[in-house]
């Protein structure tokens, strides 16, 4: 089980949200480099990047700062979502060292981007899908979509994305504890690894993904825990690695 942390920024800043509502940001640092590299550290394997000002505005905002964070951090995977909603926009994330960029609204939008960069970019594609009541959401969370949450993982596994994280919105930044069911049902349904996100409170939540882990539930993003220090990532990462 990968446990991988969470950098979300706005305006250059380290920061995390609840449900997703930008007014509803608590600021944790106004240096996200050295936090990536307290991470790391730490003992992170990989590190979650989040343009939350790019997810907004539909272009890269922070793209610097992500930059700068690539570079002190060598050797580490890093994946960043955002904001990516074309072509360009991924050969740059990747030209600067990012190992995978995370697809969002632009893959509810226009399905045929995604089988389109995976072909361009193979290995290099996720799709973060981030629902409420088993629908997705677009446009950083602001709007709720038709789509059913499993109908779209099942076409996007056939277009060859890497993995899926999937996000109770209901659950993220809120501190109750990961929807596990939900999580573990998506990754029955499908035939790549899903990454868990939204919720992720202590390592009894380590635990019970861990539990899944064999259903396909490789990782989990995690955020506020952290952050706030319910979770001690070092800790969290020896009892996963136990428990595999």
């Amino acid at each position: 089980m990968l446990l991988i942390p969470a950098i979300d920024l706005k305006d250059g800043k380290c920061v995390r949200l609840r449900q997703g509502r930008m007014e509803d940001d608590t600021v944790f640092s106004d240096d996200p480099v050295a936090v990536a590299e307290h991470w790391v550290e730490a003992g992170a394997r990989r590190l979650h990047l989040v343009d939350l000002n790019g997810a907004f505005a539909g272009r890269p905002v922070n793209g610097e700062v992500i930059r700068h964070i690539v570079e002190a951090c060598p050797g580490v995977p890093v994946q960043v979502g955002g904001g990516i909603r074309d072509d360009d926009t991924i050969q740059a994330y990747l030209d600067m060292g990012v190992s995978y960029v995370i697809l969002g609204t632009k893959a509810i939008n226009t399905p045929h981007f995604v089988g389109d960069v995976c072909r361009e970019f193979p290995g290099h594609i996720i799709v973060g899908l981030d629902a409420r009541n088993g629908k997705v959401a677009i446009d950083g969370w602001s709007k709720l979509s038709n789509h059913d949450v499993i109908d779209l993982a099942q076409r996007f596994a056939k277009e060859g994305v890497e993995a899926i994280i999937y996000t109770d919105i209901s659950r993220d930044g809120m501190m109750k504890g990961v929807n596990v069911e939900s999580t573990v049902a998506l990754a029955r349904a499908i035939s790549i690894p899903v990454i868990a996100s939204g919720g992720i409170t202590n390592l009894d939540d380590i635990r019970a993904l861990c539990q899944v882990a064999g259903e396909g539930v490789v990782g989990a993003v995690i955020g506020r825990a952290l952050y706030e220090g319910t979770l001690e990532l070092a800790a969290a990462q020896q009892l996963a690695d136990d428990l595999d």
